[in-house]
């Protein structure tokens, strides 16, 4: 079940505190950005952040689970109505990505 266009533009409003969110269909699904950055997918209506030591420490309880078959587990939020704790998630995660090496494509 693909998601909804609405629902995904709730949540980059939602997280326009994090910084510059941009959400780009990919594989009938929607990758999110913050200023450039990958950092989570929405897939069926549902929100997925990638899991960083930061961002896992300071919401341990939110769940991991999969975005789609196949793929590694990601952070799911379940909540998005909390837009203090989803901007606080974000720019946390995408600290931590910013900081790690760039991977060079072959």
């Amino acid at each position: 079940m693909a998601s909804h266009k609405d629902f995904v533009d709730y949540v980059a409003e939602q997280l326009g505190g994090a910084g510059a969110i941009r959400s780009r269909k990919m594989f009938g699904e929607y990758g999110l950005f913050c200023d450039g950055l990958f950092f989570g997918v929405i897939c069926d209506d549902q929100l997925y952040v990638k899991p960083t030591p930061a961002g896992e420490a300071a919401f341990p309880r939110l769940p991991k689970a999969p975005p789609y078959e196949g793929a590694k587990d990601y952070i799911r939020v379940e909540d998005v109505e909390d837009r203090e704790a989803l901007t606080a998630l974000v720019r946390l995660t995408c600290l931590a990505l910013g900081e790690q090496p760039k991977k060079r494509r072959k």
